[in-house]
């Protein structure tokens, strides 16, 4: 009987959804990436990644140990995706077509995915998203295709945002300002660190929920770290009690429809120590000076080499923890990343107008030195044809920091 049962299916249920940018946005990026396609000499693509079947098509997925797809060929798109999803991915995505494959024959994704592409030619991949045996199944699915690496071209493509894009991202950043007033204001002495996460993750759902309200409110969190638990950038949330004079980051990050914002800022609880202050004033001071740096033309390596200069002269560089900040977009703590675009001494990305970049340097001191912690600053800029533009408004040091108990 179950053999009987359909591979193959298509969901059509209630009404197309309205999307995130405009019909031209998304015909933009597909005519740019099918442009890339002819140059290479590509017959169609499959994209796997969350960052780019949301990139291409506005659909964002929830895998739950299902596999997912965007096949892109030169004249039409298909969203493929699990039967576990109804046709949530019809009404959202951006696409000629939605193929929904279902659970009742093992590998029915690989059925889609041949009916999706042509059997032979060039077939992009992102190979830096493919598990071994997917891309094994893949080559027995298609054996006569060529499999080549799209994920490169596509990163650099991602990595110039349109003006729709740039706009969103303002508004993503103005959000996490918003959740980081609450954040402050939710600050007291003996209140645990998930009760003040709590309150701007709160707020900021909130305020997505006030500026689109045909938009998906999913993953929008804040990692407030208090004490010792700011030695980390990613560190959880705790239960921990937040006690005068404590060190505390505020990382507040606003996702909207895939698209990732953060504010993280330095703060302290009614006073902090003269080892503290000294340590903060200099993140601060190369927080500053990095902004400056955020120039066309720029080379991100050069970057990091000049602000390490900075940490150095106050004898601290051996504190830093990571790069001096990264790209935005379309990306996540669990998904994507425009690794190119990073300010670290091994990547030479030149800066470009409308790319958009942070400017995040971070001090650790483990416990037991004098001014113990994690000292972490962040804005976002969006480069333009004269320098740069700070889309991040919450201030930042120890002049607006300190929170009175």
């Amino acid at each position: 009987m179950i053999d009987n049962m359909p591979a193959l299916i298509r969901l059509r249920n209630g009404e197309k959804v309205q999307n995130t940018f405009s019909a031209a946005e998304y015909a933009r990026r597909l005519e740019k990436l099918r442009r890339h396609m002819a140059e290479q000499q590509i017959d169609a693509v499959l994209f796997t990644s969350y960052h780019c079947i949301n990139y291409y098509s506005d659909f964002l997925f929830c895998s739950f140990g299902r596999f997912y797809g965007l096949a892109v060929t030169h004249d039409k798109t298909t969203v493929i995706a699990a039967n576990i999803d109804g046709a949530q991915p019809w009404r959202k995505g951006v696409a000629d077509d939605a193929l929904t494959y279902t659970d009742w024959q093992r590998g029915n994704y690989f059925r889609a995915v041949a009916e999706c592409l042509p059997a032979r030619g060039r077939i992009g991949l992102e190979f830096d998203h493919l598990p071994v045996d997917r891309l094994k199944a893949l080559e027995q699915t298609l054996p006569q295709a060529t499999f080549v690496d799209i994920a490169p071209a596509c990163m650099k493509m991602r990595m110039i945002k349109s003006a729709e894009e740039i706009d969103f991202i303002a508004n993503g950043a103005q959000v996490c300002d918003i959740g980081g007033a609450a954040l402050v204001a939710a600050v007291k002495e003996g209140v645990p660190e998930h009760e003040v996460a709590l309150a701007s993750t709160q707020a900021m759902v909130r305020e997505i929920a006030k500026r689109y309200p045909h938009t998906e409110l999913m993953d929008t969190w804040t990692w407030f770290q208090s004490g010792i638990n700011t030695d980390g950038a990613h560190n959880p949330v705790t239960t921990r009690q937040v006690q005068k004079g404590d060190i505390l980051s505020l990382n507040c990050f606003s996702m909207i429809s895939g698209y990732y914002t953060a504010l993280e800022r330095t703060l302290f609880l009614d006073h902090a120590s003269d080892a503290h202050l000294r340590l903060w004033e200099i993140n601060c001071k190369v927080h500053d000076e990095g902004k400056k740096l955020l120039v066309p033309g720029a080379r991100c390596s050069d970057i990091a080499r000049e602000l390490n200069q900075i940490f150095a002269a106050h004898d601290v560089l051996q504190y830093r923890t990571f790069g001096y900040g990264h790209s935005f977009g379309v990306l996540s703590h669990y998904y994507g990343r425009e690794a190119g675009l990073e300010l670290r001494e091994d990547i030479d990305t030149v800066l470009e107008p409308d790319m958009v970049i942070s400017m995040e340097p971070m001090l650790m001191l483990p416990e037991g030195l004098p001014g113990a912690g994690g000292y972490r600053e962040h804005d976002i800029l969006v480069i333009t044809p004269d320098g740069n533009r700070n889309l991040t408004a919450f201030p930042y040091g120890p002049e607006h920091n300190i929170i009175k108990a």
